[in-house]
């Protein structure tokens, strides 16, 4: 889990100075590196026990995982306000999450 931490991190990093979706889908290295990096929470969700996901109901395994399968199966498909969305509103909140279940 600290790897999908260090993870969201640098999806955070990458795109910090981005003002909206628009302006990161512009920067194919940035845009590229943060759809590489969404698929390896992905990777790293479905590799996490069911003992682990059972523990932490609250995170949506399937539908992290389910993204990374959407990024890596139809790059040239995805909406960019979905991701930039979820970027902003929900990778803080995994983060707090999977730092919660650490303390644990």
């Amino acid at each position: 889990m600290l790897s999908m931490i260090e993870t969201i991190e640098k999806i955070i990093r990458y795109t910090r100075d981005y003002k909206s979706a628009k302006e990161l889908y512009q920067n194919d290295r940035d845009f590229d590196a943060a759809m590489m990096n969404f698929i390896v929470i992905g990777e790293e969700a479905g590799k996490l026990s069911d003992q682990l996901k059972g523990k932490s109901q609250q995170i949506n395994w399937q539908k992290i995982h389910g993204f990374r399968n959407i990024i890596a199966h139809h790059y040239f498909g995805i909406n960019v306000d979905i991701v930039w969305q979820i970027i902003r509103d929900d990778l803080p909140k995994l983060k707090f999450e999977l730092k919660q279940l650490i303390k644990e």
